[in-house]
């Protein structure tokens, strides 16, 4: 990849990273409801604009459009919001990094899609690191924070369970319509299904500035840029390595709530972390130990070694 790729696809992991903790300084104040609808409405503000002629491939595929705002935005953005409330930002983008391993069990299931030895164990690794954190985090009282942490930790399991069923849908259902409409279409479905809700819910107290801006740099730069840096590195790289991005979101995610928040990064939590990092990297083909590099033929005897 170019510098200029691998800028972009550092900044988005960057930016996803940055999401969980912007939701966890500012769901207190706003509640997960409002705080879900507020991020699609003001992602949906800055995309639409950007449509131009790719309005009517989003008039043609509304149906399908409206599920994908529902299961990749609407429903997550509701249950990271919930989690935020119970557990660390840190923890919440390490959970978010399982999301393959969920894709691949789902492509198996519905899709048929054959599951080889070294996948299988890609799976069963990274799931194990999944349960270490689970089990770890697995209070149903309410302790420090708003909600139990095994509230929170089911709450980012359901939601990376529906970014991987989207994914697949998105795939097989949507893949002729533009990104930019499905992103930006998606966004305003969320919008207008989280609105009622987001307004009954909005909060007593006034959010404080800190919160409202957590909130603007959410919606903005953590929704509407990152889609932007996202479809524009699958069309300069293509999608397999667009993947590696899942790979880096836990490490910015700890950092930022290491360095802005003070979250302890503690051994349990690296542990989880390297186990589903290892196991998504195998569950996806990126780590394949089976593969044997490429015979090169042997040079015609007076050939050149730079001839083409």
């Amino acid at each position: 990849m170019k510098k200029s790729d691998i800028a972009c696809l550092t900044a988005l992991a960057a930016l996803w990273g940055a999401s969980y903790l912007f939701m966890r300084v500012c769901a207190g104040e706003f509640g997960a409801m409002t705080l879900a609808g507020a991020r699609a409405a003001i992602a949906a503000v800055l995309l639409l604009p950007l449509l131009g002629s790719d309005w009517r491939a989003l008039r043609r595929h509304w149906k399908p459009v409206l599920l994908v705002g529902l299961t990749n935005s609407a429903l997550p953005f509701v249950l990271f919001a919930l989690a935020a409330l119970g557990i660390n930002a840190s923890l919440s983008a390490i959970f978010n990094a399982a999301t393959p391993l969920y894709a691949a069990v789902i492509g198996r299931v519905w899709l048929g899609e054959a599951i080889g030895r070294t996948r299988a164990a890609g799976l069963a690794l990274g799931f194990c690191g999944v349960v270490w954190l689970a089990a770890d985090n697995a209070g149903f009282t309410p302790g420090a924070g708003a909600i139990a942490t095994g509230w929170a930790v089911l709450a980012c399991v359901a939601a990376t369970m529906l970014y991987a069923f989207s994914a697949h849908f998105s795939k097989h259902y949507l893949a002729t319509v533009p990104p930019l409409a499905l992103a930006a279409g998606s966004q305003l479905a969320a919008a207008l299904m989280l609105a009622p809700a987001a307004l009954a819910l909005h909060p007593a107290t006034p959010p404080s500035p800190r919160a409202w801006g957590a909130l603007l740099c959410l919606g903005a730069l953590c929704t509407a840029l990152a889609y932007v840096l996202f479809f524009r590195l699958i069309a300069r790289v293509g999608a397999a390595r667009t993947m590696a991005v899942p790979f880096l979101v836990p490490a910015f995610g700890v950092l930022w709530g290491v360095l802005f928040l003070g979250e302890t990064f503690t051994t349990a939590m690296a542990a989880g972390s390297a186990l589903i990092v290892m196991g998504t990297a195998l569950a996806t083909g990126l780590i394949n130990p089976a593969r044997r590099p490429a015979a090169h033929p042997l040079p015609r005897p007076g050939a050149r070694p730079d001839a083409n």
